[in-house]
């Protein structure tokens, strides 16, 4: 009896010294320069951290100690909290996208920020907004513009993925600025699930799926989002769950073949035991590793949000598998 309960402690050791950090995040992005990992959060100005080894997270100032001076022409007496992020390296220049909203409402706009370094202590450094890049307004629009993510195409052509409930998750090709929308405009909806005829526009709906990231692998194009609901503590259900193309604008099956314009999601993490729900993900190659990246919601701390990295792996069909 001693032994196994000795066993059961080892194993619980093992599944604690993950990556995972004890710090506060929601929808977590990363990024590596140089020796240092940083990471960016929903949070007031976008929050910020940085890591030498992905385990030991150390506070950053904020990106933006002013709400962006176009934020409240989109959401009234907006308060500076920022949602959702997503961080790119491109032509020597990092691209930090976030997300201006109302919660519940697509009274929303995306918009891009810009720096050539990320190091706080370089006298270079110096956040550069550049404005919105899409923006959705309500009664003219059935898809919200928050949650973006950048991505590549096999011809280096930008493409910004984002969205939340309404009618789907979306994709927009933008021009090689990368902070504006692409004449002639050309939108796919990557993702679905099935929405109440009968709601008003304005109601967010019932097809609960948002956060959407593509990471390219093994010559797929991968569909990661997120399910059901989030930022309810307790009663949190968010779920990941993923479809691949081979084509960058879809369309998106899942492992069984079933669209994800269709409400296909193969499930890839949910909530269990020790967390109520899990969700908003990101994936990055790091080192010749791949990781997925997320928030979920600690039973123990009363739903609190906290940080959860995993190293990725790949089926023999390719799928991923934690």
């Amino acid at each position: 009896m001693k032994l196994h309960k000795l066993y059961s402690l080892l194993l619980v050791l093992i599944v604690t010294s993950s990556f995972a950090q004890d710090i506060t995040v929601h929808d977590p992005v990363m990024i590596k320069q140089k020796d240092t990992y940083y990471l960016y959060c929903t949070g007031k100005g976008i929050s910020a951290f940085s890591s030498k080894d992905l385990k030991s997270w150390n506070p950053e100032r904020q990106i933006f100690k002013e709400k962006p001076v176009w934020a409240d022409a989109v959401v009234p007496n907006f308060d500076n909290h920022i949602w959702a992020p997503d961080i790119s390296f491109h032509n020597n220049i990092y691209y930090l996208y976030y997300s201006v909203s109302a919660f519940a409402k697509n009274t929303s706009a995306i918009g891009v920020t810009t720096n050539t370094t990320l190091d706080p202590k370089d006298p270079a450094y110096k956040w550069v907004d550049q404005g919105i890049v899409i923006q959705s307004i309500p009664n003219r629009d059935l898809w919200n513009a928050i949650d973006p993510n950048l991505t590549f195409d096999e011809n280096n052509t930008p493409w910004l993925a984002f969205g939340s409930f309404w009618e789907g998750l979306k994709m927009v090709k933008l021009n090689s600025d990368l902070k504006s929308i692409a004449q002639p405009q050309e939108w796919h909806t990557i993702a679905k699930r099935k929405r109440t005829f009968e709601l008003a526009d304005t109601d967010p709906g019932d097809g609960a799926l948002e956060a959407p990231f593509i990471f390219k692998k093994n010559g797929y194009y991968y569909e990661f989002l997120s399910w059901d609901l989030c930022c309810r503590g307790p009663k949190s259900t968010y779920k990941v769950v993923v479809g691949r193309s081979k084509n960058i604008t879809g369309p998106y099956v899942d492992k069984e073949g079933k669209l994800l314009t269709e409400g296909g999601g193969t499930l890839l993490i949910q909530g269990g035991q020790n967390w109520y729900g899990a969700g908003h993900n990101s994936a990055y190659t790091f080192d010749g590793k791949d990781y997925i990246i997320f928030h979920a919601y600690d039973v123990k701390q009363k739903g609190r949000p906290i940080l959860q990295i995993e190293e990725l792996k790949w089926d023999a069909d390719l799928w991923p598998t934690l």
